[in-house]
């Protein structure tokens, strides 16, 4: 069966979402059309304005409405603890354990080769640059502790390698790299992980 041309183009927008099939197209896109018309103007107004306002953090890349997103900016944040993820899910992940209170650093992806994303492609330049920076701010006396929470796949086992390698370029001992343990399986993504899981991983992280 056929739709009208405009239902037919609504129902192939929502596919292209992720992990969207046709037959979830098609009932998001009747469930849209059961709205009152005053539904749907705010509904369209919320994604617009989300597009215009929702950005980049310029310290984490944390996705906020301001330059600096909320958890940079929380005093009670521990500055000398930098929690490295792939992604913003993976940060939302490992904020609903409420076991960790440093900051974090987006890469914005994972080196995967088969997919053509380098090193040059995630926020790794702007890491060095923010721990220069900090550990110059810092005392001799203090550590810096970089906690990788990276998938535990073959790309996020390179990208915690390279990451490994850039740090070892500082010559300073005052970096402490360790990585999420147990309880994450081989392979999975850390914003599937129940909150209870990742809490324990950050309690047994070890020395990376």
């Amino acid at each position: 069966m056929r739709y009208t041309k405009p239902l037919e183009d609504l129902i192939e927008e929502f596919r292209k979402f992720p992990t969207i099939g046709p037959k979830s197209a098609q009932r998001m896109a009747f469930t849209l059309l059961k709205k009152t018309p005053e539904q749907v103007e705010k509904f369209a107004r919320i994604i617009c304005e989300a597009k215009e306002h929702i950005k980049y953090c310029s310290k984490c890349f944390n996705l906020t409405n301001s330059v600096i997103c909320e958890i940079c900016q929380d005093p009670r944040r521990d500055s000398k603890q930098v929690c490295i993820v792939e992604s913003v899910k993976d940060l939302i992940a490992l904020e609903r354990t409420h076991e960790y209170r440093g900051i974090y650093h987006v890469l914005g992806g994972i080196i995967s080769p088969l997919e053509g994303i380098s090193a040059d492609d995630l926020n790794l330049t702007q890491l060095t640059t923010r721990l220069q920076i900090q550990l110059d701010e810092m005392n001799p006396e203090d550590e810096l502790e970089l906690v990788l929470a990276i998938s535990l796949s073959t790309e996020g086992e390179a990208t915690m390698l390279y990451i490994k390698r850039l740090m070892s370029q500082f010559g300073d001992s005052r970096i402490k790299l360790t990585r999420l343990a147990h309880g994450l399986p081989v392979g999975a993504d850390l914003d599937y992980a129940d909150e209870t899981t990742l809490a324990r991983a950050f309690e047994a992280r070890v020395v990376a």
